[in-house]
């Protein structure tokens, strides 16, 4: 398991309420979860989210399957 990759997930209580997001953005690692899960390639929200990097989608997926 890449340590690195998962601490691309932060957790902060001024942040979206304190959920998982990613890198202290404010996406939800429930929000990108439910795009992925919607049908949304990593490269359609890569390319609608541009402050995302395909690592973040990785580090979404990862934290994911740990839960």
């Amino acid at each position: 398991m890449d340590n690195t990759l998962l601490q691309r997930i932060t957790h902060n209580p001024n942040i979206c309420h304190g959920k998982p997001c990613i890198r202290g953005l404010r996406y939800p690692v429930e929000f990108i979860l439910e795009l992925l899960s919607s049908g949304m390639t990593t490269e359609e929200i890569l390319k609608d989210y541009d402050d995302l990097e395909s690592e973040d989608i990785l580090a979404i997926t990862t934290f994911a399957s740990l839960k």
